[in-house]
């Protein structure tokens, strides 16, 4: 008997080593409570704590990688669009986390999904696809403004992909169609303007000044005596023969 009470005495006594002895790893921390009360954060290494009087809740560290569902969206050109994305962030404050908020992982992430399908919401299409860092820098502000009072500091928001349905894809690809054409046809009409106005230009040159158009018709004759034809048939205008015509009544 004496032998089974040892071994029972025993036994308790390395129960309650157990439950005293904590040990957190370097990227741990315990809030403690003592009788109920928040009496503070312990860790890393061995924590000793008062059996039913004390009790601790362990926090992890380290950066946590949360993966936001996709979000069916509405953009603010009506369109339906489906969104995920990637949230990093880490408990700076354990004892907030554990404090302030109830179950701090669950709550993040439906904030994060709540804050994607509004922010996302008030923006165009284009600029999802085109500005991602952008709507990335204003998902990460908001999120980590709403999160410091539970002692949560929002990293990074990644956007991950944009899907939209097929129909939206065909339309958007003729769209780009239309509008490449578009741009075709303005810079063909701004060429043809920019070409006409060098024309009335030089017309009014030539009209203003003779000699311009004496040069203007000796080059035109020198064009022709490159060609490879035996025979060249060209008028003379009346304008270069004046001053020939001239000299010989004189």
């Amino acid at each position: 008997m004496i032998l089974i009470a040892y071994a029972v005495v025993a036994a308790l006594v390395v129960l309650l080593l157990l439950a005293m002895i904590r040990v957190l790893r370097e990227y741990e921390r315990g809030v403690v409570f003592t009788l109920g009360r928040y009496t503070g954060v312990k860790g890393p290494g061995l924590i000793i704590l008062i059996p039913v009087v004390q009790q601790m809740v362990r926090v992890d560290l380290r950066t946590v990688v949360l993966d936001i569902p996709t979000q069916d969206i509405i953009s603010r050109d009506n369109v339906s669009v489906k969104v995920n994305a990637v949230l990093y962030f880490r408990v700076m404050d354990p004892d907030r986390a554990v404090i302030q908020v109830e179950r701090y992982m669950d709550a993040t992430s439906q904030l994060a999904q709540t804050t994607l399908r509004s922010v996302l919401g008030k923006h165009d299409l284009d600029e999802m696809l085109s500005e991602r860092d952008k709507l990335n820098a204003d998902l990460q502000e908001i999120l980590d403004r709403q999160t410091e009072d539970w002692g949560i500091k929002v990293a990074t928001v990644e956007i991950k992909h944009v899907d939209i349905d097929e129909s939206m894809v065909r339309a958007i690809a003729r769209q780009a169609e239309a509008e490449r054409n578009r741009r075709a046809r303005i810079i063909n009409a701004e060429g043809e303007q920019q070409a006409a106005e060098k024309l009335v230009d030089a017309a009014r040159t030539l009209a203003t000044t003779p000699e311009a158009m004496q040069l203007r018709y000796l080059s035109t004759l020198y064009d022709i005596a490159g060609d490879k034809s035996s025979t060249i048939v060209f008028p003379v205008p009346i304008d270069l023969l004046q001053g020939v015509l001239g000299k010989k009544e004189g």
